[in-house]
């Protein structure tokens, strides 16, 4: 998420809100998965070309390249959908975290729950539960969430 659709998630008034805070996914799935097919087909294009001149050893190797830059792709594909997904509204705090494919829903007290600071880790404190949030922000957006959010707790 950028610094701006931050400021303007928090623009306004009241003191609830929404907001929904999301990785940069700069490719789509489908052109992701033409990404791996070609190079793949060159991979296995220059494996088989070796093959067929003699050095038939590069094509076991080149399979297990692809292999690996598969895995390396599924592993990325998995989390490019992640989120987090914060609520303000009468006097609760909810906060919705999904990775890869589990999401996790917690809700809060909001007169109980208190903002902190670690480090570069924004963490919600409530009775008994410690979250750490606004982990797709940079740092700079992270610490301006967390003065936002406690202005918005009090």
């Amino acid at each position: 998420m950028s610094t701006p659709s931050l400021e303007l998630a928090f623009r306004g008034e009241s003191r609830d809100f929404s907001l929904l805070l999301k990785r940069n996914c700069s490719i789509a799935p489908g052109a992701l998965a033409c990404v791996f097919a070609a190079m793949a087909v060159a991979v296995l294009g220059i494996g088989i070309g070796f093959a067929i001149a003699g050095a038939w050893l590069i094509l076991p190797f080149a399979g297990l390249e692809v292999i690996a830059l598969g895995a390396a792709f599924v592993l990325q594909a998995r989390h490019a959908t992640d989120y987090e997904r914060i609520e303000l509204a009468a006097g609760r705090l909810r906060v919705e975290v999904s990775e890869a494919e589990r999401i996790a829903r917690y809700e809060l007290d909001a007169h109980g729950a208190r903002i902190e600071m670690q480090g570069p880790d924004v963490l919600l404190r409530g009775p008994g539960e410690t979250l750490r949030i606004g982990r797709h922000l940079d740092e700079e957006a992270r610490r301006r969430f967390a003065a936002e959010l406690k202005k918005r707790l009090i």
